[in-house]
C-alpha cells in the first residue's frame, strides 16, 4: 500500500513513519512533504526512499533537487505539488497532517480522488466540513480520523443510529488549575509545556486555551453527523480515556490507551484491521484514578467561541480558525498576551459577517478576510 505523508516532519509525521517502519511488508512510503524544512525532509528521504518529496513553501531550487535526486527521490516545489502527490494514481493512502489552513486544499483533493484519507488536519473539517464530506462521498473516499478523540469515537460507534451523544475528553492543558489572575502573565514556553502529550507549538497553545477542543467539536459535527448539542467536552487530566459514546439505552462505550499518537495512527493505517503500534500497553493496575470535570468557561472562553461559530454555520468556523491562527502566532511571537487570544477571536467574529460556505473559493475568501481583521485586532490590543 503506497502512502503519502503530507506534513512528514511534524510529530504526526514522525509517529506515522515509526508505525510504518514496523510494517514494511504492508506499506511503502510514496511521498513525504514539509513546508520549508529541507534538511529534515532530506534526512527522512535518506531513510524511507519515497518516490516524491514536496517542499510546499519553497520555489524550485536546482541544487536542492539534485540533493534529493541523489537519494532516489524526485523533489517537487509549491503547494500545488501537495495535490499532485495526494491524487497520484499510485498513491493509496494520504496522511493529512499539515497544520492549519495550509492543509485544506490537498486534503480536499485526496478526498475527491477517492483515497483513504487519514485525517490529522482538523482545520480541513473546521473550515470546510460540508465540502470535504461531500468530496469524500462523491469520490468514494474513506476518511479515518487520526485525532485521538475522534479516532476513539470512530472505534466506539457500533450503532450510529442509536447514539445519544459523544463525549470528547480534554486534558485541560497546563493551566487547568492555575489561578485565573495568573494567566495574563503566561509565557509561550509555559503554554507549550503540555502535561501529557508531545505536540507542536501551535497545537500546544490551542490545548492550553482549549481552542483545540473547540475545533474538535466542529470536526466531530461533520465526521459523525451530529448536532452541537450532542457533542460534549469534559476535562480528563490523565488522558487515558480518549473519548466516549453514549447510546440511547444509557450505556457508554469508551476507548482507552496510553497517550501515544501511534495508537490512533496504527488504527487508521490498518483499518478495518488492527496492527501493532509500538505503544506501551495500558496497565490498569498502575492507574490510581480517572477523573472527569466540566470545563470552566471563564478559564476557557475559546471553547464557547467554537460552539458559537458552529451554531452560526456557513463560513463562521473558517473565520474562527483564521482568527485563532493569527492570534496564536502573535502570542508565540510575544506580541499578544495569552488571555487576549480569545479577545482577538471574539472581535474578529463580530467584525466579519459569516457567509455561505458554498465552495472552496468562498471559504478561502473568508479565511483571508478574517486574517486581516484579526491582525488589526492584535495591533489594537497591543497599542
Amino acid at each position: 500500500m503506497n502512502l503519502a505523508i503530507l506534513g512528514a516532519t511534524g510529530s504526526i509525521g514522525s509517529s506515522t513513519l515509526d508505525v510504518v517502519a514496523r510494517h514494511r511488508d504492508r506499506y511503502q512510503v510514496f511521498a513525504l512533504s514539509a513546508q520549508n524544512s529541507a534538511e529534515a525532509l532530506l534526512a527522512l528521504c535518506r531513510v524511507h526512499r519515497p518516490r516524491y518529496a514536496v517542499l510546499a513553501g519553497l520555489r524550485p531550487d536546482a541544487k536542492l533537487a539534485a540533493d534529493f535526486r541523489s537519494h532516489g527521490t524526485e523533489l517537487l516545489f509549491g503547494a500545488e505539488a501537495l495535490e499532485q502527490v495526494a491524487t497520484d494514481s499510485r498513491c493509496d493512502v494520504a496522511m493529512a497532517a499539515i497544520v492549519g489552513a495550509a492543509g485544506l486544499a490537498s486534503t480536499l483533493a485526496a478526498a475527491r480522488a477517492g483515497k483513504r484519507v487519514l485525517l490529522a488536519n482538523k482545520e480541513a473539517l473546521v473550515m470546510a466540513g460540508p465540502l470535504l464530506m461531500r468530496a469524500a462521498r462523491e469520490g468514494a473516499a474513506t476518511i479515518v480520523p487520526v485525532d485521538s478523540e475522534h479516532n476513539a469515537v470512530f472505534q466506539c460507534l457500533s450503532d450510529a443510529k442509536a447514539v445519544r451523544r459523544i463525549v470528547l475528553t480534554a486534558s485541560g492543558g497546563p493551566f487547568r488549575a492555575a489561578p485565573l489572575e495568573s494567566l495574563d502573565a503566561v509565557t509561550p514556553a509555559q503554554a507549550c509545556a503540555h502535561p501529557t502529550w508531545v505536540m507542536g507549538r501551535k497545537i500546544s497553545v490551542d490545548s492550553a486555551t482549549m481552542m483545540n477542543k473547540g475545533l474538535e467539536v466542529i470536526e466531530a459535527r461533520w465526521l459523525f453527523d451530529l448536532p452541537a448539542a450532542a457533542i460534549e467536552v469534559v476535562i480528563h487530566p490523565q488522558s487515558i480515556v480518549h473519548s466516549l459514546v453514549e447510546y440511547v439505552d444509557g450505556s457508554l462505550i469508551a476507548q482507552l490507551s496510553n497517550p501515544d499518537m501511534r495508537v490512533p495512527i496504527a488504527y487508521a493505517l490498518g483499518y478495518p484491521e488492527r496492527i501493532a503500534s509500538g505503544a506501551q500497553p495500558l496497565d490498569l493496575t498502575a492507574m490510581k484514578q480517572l477523573t472527569f470535570e466540566r470545563p470552566d468557561e471563564r478559564r476557557f472562553p475559546c471553547l464557547r467561541l467554537a460552539y458559537r461559530a458552529l451554531e452560526r454555520g456557513g463560513t463562521a468556523p473558517a473565520l474562527l480558525n483564521a482568527a485563532n491562527e493569527v492570534a496564536v502566532d502573535a502570542f508565540l511571537a510575544g506580541r499578544l498576551p495569552f488571555t487576549s487570544i480569545a479577545r482577538v477571536i471574539a472581535d474578529t467574529l463580530e467584525a466579519v459577517p459569516a457567509a455561505e460556505a458554498s465552495d472552496l473559493g468562498a471559504v478561502m475568501a473568508a479565511d483571508r478576510e478574517a486574517r486581516r481583521a484579526a491582525a488589526a485586532c492584535v495591533l489594537a490590543v497591543a497599542a
